[in-house]
């Protein structure tokens, strides 16, 4: 069976996420789907607003066969490592093809970015460290960089998100040395941060801005999404965000020690000191992210740095179990094909399958930094809820979606 590998957050999951499943399996020939999904908290640092079970459902009903998670360590990451681990996994699981959505729509052009890159690594990264050392942020640096190496001009911009991550899972696909394919798929409409929608194709931040806002989606996502998102909303009476985390953070930063705020993942350069100034003057999580945000830190790094806070992930933390690369792989859900290709491959897998919370705890500090963010995330649910969130967390087994429907 051929597997092609998708790497996905479905924040939540809408038409433009059926487009590019649909056509990325017809384009590629695949029999079987594989998504790696980001679990709790996301790459660009926010909280999901729907827990991971009920966004893997959302991708099985609309034709996903497995979906996998991508580990926090990796997950919550700057675009190379989230690559990093999201490629590994995917090899793990012996997909052949690996294919992201794109405004280009043509792979060619992302396989000689990545071989200009490795022509002027040397000279990118000095420049990189020029423009950082001039107080801009990372991704400005490095935009900045790229527009300094010579020949730049007819490649694509190194500076949107989705060309970057792109150019990201390319790049991990030749130094990882796996013998997977890359392919891309055009994205239609809706640009990555578009925060208006009129039709069926919206970007997952419109509809976002949308439902927080009170404003019906039904037409910018597939019916069975909008049903599974009324049905968290009443379950749980709420969708994730980061105010609802901004008590804990506010307890987080004003009771720890300053030292020990600096040892925190994404914490350098003396920020632990800013966050705990600018925490004075905010009455809100917004209001303290702006009072926070410059132009060294970005509202990307900024809500990463929180995530790191929230869940107590240190620095070192992140360094050792990223050392080793991902320990396994955690299922989240399967169709019948799915089921198939674990029974005719299982034994092929070069990472084990973790199909319960509670056999994480065999893969030390991973395992351990995954349960531990899992009970993080159900932190705004009243005390008895949040009880019986984390009890259900680890009785739960990979949703089999031909029995759920």
């Amino acid at each position: 069976m051929r597997a092609l590998g998708l790497v996905v957050e479905y924040n939540p999951f809408h038409n433009g996420h059926l487009h590019h499943l649909t056509q990325a399996k017809q384009q590629t020939g695949a029999d079987v789907v594989v998504a790696v999904m980001s679990g709790t908290f996301l790459q660009r640092g926010e909280p999901a607003l729907l827990s991971r079970w009920y966004r893997a459902e959302m991708a099985l009903a609309a034709g996903a066969d497995l979906v996998v998670e991508l580990p926090y360590a990796y997950s919550v990451q700057t675009a190379e490592r989230f690559a990093e681990g999201a490629v590994t996994i995917l090899a793990a699981l012996r997909c052949s093809v690996l294919n992201f959505g794109s405004e280009k729509g043509e792979i060619a052009p992302f396989y000689a970015l990545a071989e200009f890159m490795n022509d002027h690594q040397v000279a990118f990264n000095h420049h990189v460290k020029q423009f950082l050392k001039d107080g801009v942020s990372y991704p400005k640096a490095s935009a900045q960089a790229f527009s300094m190496l010579s020949g730049h001009e007819k490649l694509l911009p190194l500076d949107q998100p989705n060309n970057i991550l792109g150019y990201h899972y390319v790049k991990a696909i030749q130094r990882l040395g796996i013998s997977m394919e890359a392919t891309t798929t055009l994205r239609i409409q809706a640009g990555y941060h578009d925060k208006e929608f009129a039709g069926p194709i919206a970007s997952a931040t419109a509809i976002r801005k949308a439902l927080l806002s009170g404003e019906n989606i039904e037409t910018a996502v597939p019916a069975h999404t909008a049903r599974l998102i009324q049905m968290y909303k009443r379950r749980y009476q709420l969708l994730h965000t980061w105010e609802h985390y901004f008590p804990f953070l506010q307890h987080k930063v004003l009771t720890t020690p300053l030292a020990e705020l600096a040892k925190t993942a994404e914490c350098s350069e003396g920020l632990e000191h800013r966050l705990r100034d600018s925490l004075f003057s905010a009455s809100s999580f917004q209001g303290w992210l702006s009072a926070t945000k410059s132009k060294r830190y970005t509202q990307t790094r900024l809500q990463r740095l929180f995530a790191h806070l929230l869940t107590g992930t240190t620095a070192e933390e992140n360094a050792a179990i990223q050392q080793s690369g991902p320990a396994y792989i955690r299922l989240l859900g399967m169709s019948e094909t799915g089921k198939t290709y674990i029974r005719e491959n299982k034994k092929n897998f070069s990472l084990p399958l973790v199909t319960r919370q509670g056999e994480l705890r065999r893969y030390g500090q991973a395992g351990e930094q995954e349960l531990r963010i899992s009970q993080c995330y159900w932190l705004p649910l009243p005390p008895q809820a949040l009880k019986q969130e984390v009890t259900r967390e680890f009785q739960q087994k990979p949703i089999n979606w031909e029995k759920r429907s």
